[in-house]
């Protein structure tokens, strides 16, 4: 973990670059050193039905909510947190500054006696990083 799922509203689509804010959230997440690669998931759902503020057309909002694992301190996650939700406002920083946009982000702990995983991931990653490792320089 984190799972970070951002929900955004459809007005939004022709604003900003979903797969490059997807990797700066995924690269924000893995610089914080909380998190290992194999655990990190950026996914994003558009909103169509929505109504923002005073219901202008052009209200607008992202908000991302990341589900992480029991067992961090407070400073652990809050430091992680800012760093994210940094990132996040960074790569906004255009769109926020040319229009009505709320940002937001929730982080949400999930009790690991009722969190159910089945992962392979990690090892997959760990096999490609040997072998990208043992590679001829140039490949």
């Amino acid at each position: 973990m984190p799972h970070l799922i951002m929900e955004y509203s459809a007005n939004l689509d022709a604003a900003i670059d979903l797969q490059h804010l997807v990797k700066t959230l995924h690269t924000a997440a893995l610089k914080t050193g909380v998190f290992p690669i194999g655990g990190i998931r950026v996914r994003v759902e558009r909103r169509d039905v929505y109504l923002i503020a005073d219901g202008h057309p052009d209200n607008a909002f992202i908000h991302l909510t990341a589900r992480i694992g029991e067992g961090r301190d407070l400073a652990t996650k809050r430091k992680a947190g800012e760093a994210i939700f940094a990132a996040l406002c960074d790569e906004l920083a255009p769109v926020f500054a040319k229009r009505g946009l709320g940002i937001s982000f929730d982080i949400v702990e999930i009790a690991d006696d009722m969190s159910f995983k089945k992962n392979n991931l990690h090892e997959h990653v760990a096999a490609r990083e040997k072998s990208r490792q043992g590679a001829p320089k140039g490949v």
